[in-house]
Parts: structure tokens; C-alpha cells; sequence
């Protein structure tokens, strides 16, 4: 049986101002109308053998993971929450001492999320070889055979051929790995036809990498089957105990295991695949006009030229420019050349280290039961709109420091507040006073919207006592 596990953290941080740490790029739609996360497993489907996934997430992430696995029709996934990050050779192992206690012989297809792969039906080829390796106790990654002197990704040197059990080698063993190299390094990697992309995609014996992992990385096993001792079921999640797993090391299953191990083999992908984590990636991946643009958007261009320009809330216009990468949120714009979308991240870490908001969420934030967009705030006051999903409600709760006057403009509301409930309709208001308890629900069927209008000396989002959340937070 083959258990693919998704993992589904990360905050992809060379695609800001679209990808931010609440809403990272794994649940965006960069290329079509289904998210990178809903992408990656509908990629599996009509793989014979194959059983329900395992999600490795954020905790912060888990209601949106949740939902988008309800739209693509996925009821049987396990959803693992992290409290922290921490590398991807801790997750493996997580899902692998999850899974090796019902059932030994399970294997592990790990797979990042946020990946794009044009030919599935090579994709699925490539598969079922390797669950005939893994089978066999060899450790498989998936090489993707290059098609440019690429700086961006780390590379695989093929080793000796490895014939299948039919005679022809699809696979080789790894002779070593390399990092991110230079253009002149790059281009001789291509050249030599002996170097493949390290595409972070494995296969393995839920038994056999651990067995590995304890001989290589032993504090990694040590403290995830800790932190699965001490988790808990929460809802339709699986909360991971937080001070075990954040005693952790940081490590990826690259370093921990494939380095190290001797049994390590690389099977060749040639389907199209792409890790879109730039926006030289994302420029590179979509149709281009005349003059190699790429627009996204509300967008009016002239004389321009090899760029990408993306609008999400309002008229983006240039003129006159050339390889350059535009892209407007609501609250920020990034503007840089398409050679240096690679180093998008050191802006991000400008941003966070002023202690801006930026980097960690949009305008819009979401919540298990809708979302919230800021519209307009100064120090005592506070505009947001609210959007209340069908039978959907917010906790009980009350505000030490801010009072709430709400009026729906959609749909009806129904509010709790102290001993009393109240049903508001279109135009109608009411008022919540400072150190009521209140909580807001959404009795109909179609969205709830109102706007909030925040009054105190403390706006946070900090400012809640719950004192009851169908939620669990």
C-alpha cells in the first residue's frame, strides 16, 4: 500500500507579497483555479494502490488545509499539525512512526505541496518504479532530468545503473549531492548529462528510512516519537506534543538520511515539473504574448517586455519596462527584475526584522469561520469587514479594551450578546459594549457580511477572552 504524505508547511517566501506566513503559497492558486495543496493530490488520482494521505501542516494552516481537502472531495486524509517548523526529515519521520505500527510494509510517498507537474502519466510511471526499489529496501528520490543550467536548485550525481526486476535500468544509485551552484557549474552539470535536479520528492519503506534515520539522525526519531506520545486528537487534526517536537533539530531528509545512506537510489523524471518557488518560476511556467509578457489581473501594459506583472485588487499599468516582476496586494507591491526573484527573501527578512505585518499576513486574514479584511484603523478606532460562512460562528467571548458596533450588509446575523440574542437582517445594526460577552453566528445559507467598527484604547486581535469555540482555540 502506498501512503502518500503531502507536506504541506513552509511559507515560500520568495513569492511575497502573494504568499505570506498565513497564507503560504501551498494553499494559493498560482496556476489554475485548484490550489498548489489541492493540485498535489489530485495528481495521484487513478494511481492503483494507493491509500488515504497523510498532511503534515502548521497548526496555523489547519483549517484552511481542512477546507481545501473537503472542496476536492478528500474525506480520509490524516491531517498532522507542527506547532514549529522544523525541516522536512522530522516530518518524515513523524509519518513514518505513525504509520509503521499499523502497518510495516507501508510505503511512504513524500512529496512537498507545493510542486507543479505537467505529465501525470509519466509521473505515475516514475512512481510505480519506485515502490518496486522501495520494496527491494532501497531509499528513492525522484531526479528531474534538467533542461536548463539552473542556479536555483540543489543537484544529484548519478551513480551505477540499476536494473529493474525487467532488465532495463531506470534507476541509478547516488553517487553524491550537491548544492545550489553557480551559472559556470550549472552549465557544466548539463553539459555532462550526469546531473540531475534535486527535486525533494522520496519513496521508502515506512520501516526502512527509519531504521535508517536511527542510525543517522537518532535525537530526530528520539523527539517526534515524543511529541506523537504526548499529541492529541483535535477534531478532524492531529496536534503534535509542542515542547517535544520543538526540541527537535532542524534538519532535512536529505542531510539526516539520502546523504548518508548507502542505499539510496535516483530514478529520472522528465513530466514537466516545476517547484514555482519564484516568480521567475511562475513567469517561466505561464503563456506568454508577443513580447514574452506574462499578466495576471487588472492590467494595461505598453512597450513592455519580458516581465511578469500580477494585479489582485486594482489597475496595475507600465510602460517602458523590461524583465521586470510586478505584483500588488492590497497592502504592498513588489517590484524587482526577473534575475533577481531568487533573492525576493532577503526583502522579507527587511520586513520582519521591522517588525512589520506584511510578512506574515494579507489584508484579508482568514478563519475557520470565514475572514476579516481591515478596511481602515488609527490609534482608537478600527474598520474591518466580516464574512461569516453559512452555519458558521465565531466564540463566545468578550474584549477587555475595545467596544464593537456591527451592521450587516448581507445576508442575517444572529447575536448573542450577554443574556441576549438578537436576529439582525440587511441595514440592521447593533452595538457591543466593552466587557460583554457576545459571540456572532450565521443562521442562513448564503454568506453573512457586516462591518465592524472597533472603538478602545487596545485594538489587537490579542484583546479576546473565549470563553467557548467549536474550533478548539
Amino acid at each position: 500500500m502506498i501512503i502518500p504524505v503531502i507536506l504541506a508547511g513552509g511559507s515560500g517566501t520568495r513569492l511575497w507579497p502573494l504568499s505570506r506566513e498565513l497564507y503560504p503559497k501551498q494553499l494559493l492558486p498560482l496556476v489554475d483555479n485548484r490550489t498548489m495543496l489541492q493540485n498535489a493530490l489530485l495528481r495521484l488520482s487513478g494511481l492503483v494502490g494507493t491509500a488515504g494521505p497523510i498532511v503534515i501542516c502548521n497548526e496555523e494552516h489547519r483549517f484552511l488545509v481542512a477546507e481545501q481537502l473537503r472542496e476536492i472531495g478528500i474525506k480520509s486524509a490524516s491531517i498532522i499539525l507542527e506547532p514549529v517548523g522544523r525541516n522536512t526529515a522530522p516530518a518524515v519521520a513523524v509519518a513514518a512512526l505513525s504509520t509503521v505500527s499499523l502497518e510495516r510494509d507501508a510505503l511512504l510517498l513524500v512529496l512537498p505541496a507545493d510542486h507543479h507537474i505537467v505529465d501525470t502519466n509519466s509521473f505515475h510511471e516514475v512512481i510505480r518504479a519506485g515502490a518496486e526499489l522501495a520494496k527491494g529496501q532501497y531509499l528513492v528520490t525522484f531526479g528531474i532530468v534538467p533542461d536548463a543550467p539552473e542556479t536555483g536548485y540543489g543537484y544529484i550525481a548519478k551513480g551505477e545503473k540499476i536494473p529493474s526486476v525487467d532488465g532495463n535500468p531506470r534507476a541509478f544509485t547516488i553517487s553524491k549531492f550537491v548544492e545550489k551552484p553557480d551559472l559556470a557549474t550549472a552549465q557544466g552539470y548539463l553539459a555532462s548529462g550526469s546531473y540531475l535536479w534535486n527535486s525533494g520528492m522520496f519513496m521508502f519503506l515506512a520501516s526502512r528510512v527509519l531504521q535508517e534515520m536511527e542510525r543517522g539522525a537518532p535525537e530526530i526519531v528520539q523527539s517526534c516519537r515524543q511529541a506523537l506520545d504526548e499529541g492529541i486528537s483535535d477534531l478532524d487534526f492531529f496536534r503534535l506534543g509542542s515542547e517535544a517536537f520543538q526540541s527537535c533539530p532542524k534538519d532535512s531528509i536529505d542531510y539526516a538520511v539520502m546523504e548518508k545512506t548507502e542505499s539510496g537510489a535516483m530514478i529520472p523524471l522528465a513530466a514537466g515539473w516545476n517547484d514555482l518557488g519564484s516568480w521567475d518560476a511562475l513567469w517561466d511556467l505561464h503563456e506568454k504574448d508577443e513580447h514574452r509578457n506574462v499578466t495576471v489581473g487588472d492590467t494595461i501594459i505598453e512597450d513592455v517586455k519580458s516581465s511578469y506583472i500580477r494585479a489582485t485588487s486594482r489597475l496595475v499599468a507600465a510602460m517602458g519596462i523590461e524583465n521586470q516582476v510586478i505584483v500588488e496586494t492590497p497592502d504592498a507591491v513588489l517590484v524587482s527584475t526577473l534575475d533577481r526573484a531568487q533573492d525576493v527573501k532577503l526583502l522579507v527578512q527587511k520586513i520582519k526584522t521591522g517588525k512589520r505585518g506584511e510578512a506574515h499576513t494579507h489584508k484579508k486574514v482568514y478563519r475557520p469561520w470565514g475572514s476579516y479584511e481591515c478596511i481602515n484603523c488609527d490609534a482608537r478606532f478600527q474598520v474591518k469587514r466580516i464574512t461569516v460562512n453559512p452555519g458558521a460562528k465565531l466564540s463566545l467571548q468578550k474584549h477587555h479594551h475595545r467596544a464593537e458596533h456591527w451592521v450587516v450588509v448581507h445576508g442575517t446575523a444572529l447575536v448573542s450578546r450577554g443574556d441576549e440574542q438578537i436576529l439582525l437582517k440587511e441595514d440592521e445594526s447593533t452595538y457591543i459594549s466593552l466587557g460583554v460577552n457576545h459571540r456572532l453566528e450565521n443562521p442562513g445559507k448564503i454568506p453573512l457580511e457586516l462591518i465592524e467598527v472597533q472603538s478602545g484604547s487596545y485594538l489587537g486581535e490579542d484583546d479576546i477572552v473565549r470563553f467557548e469555540d467549536v474550533y478548539g482555540r
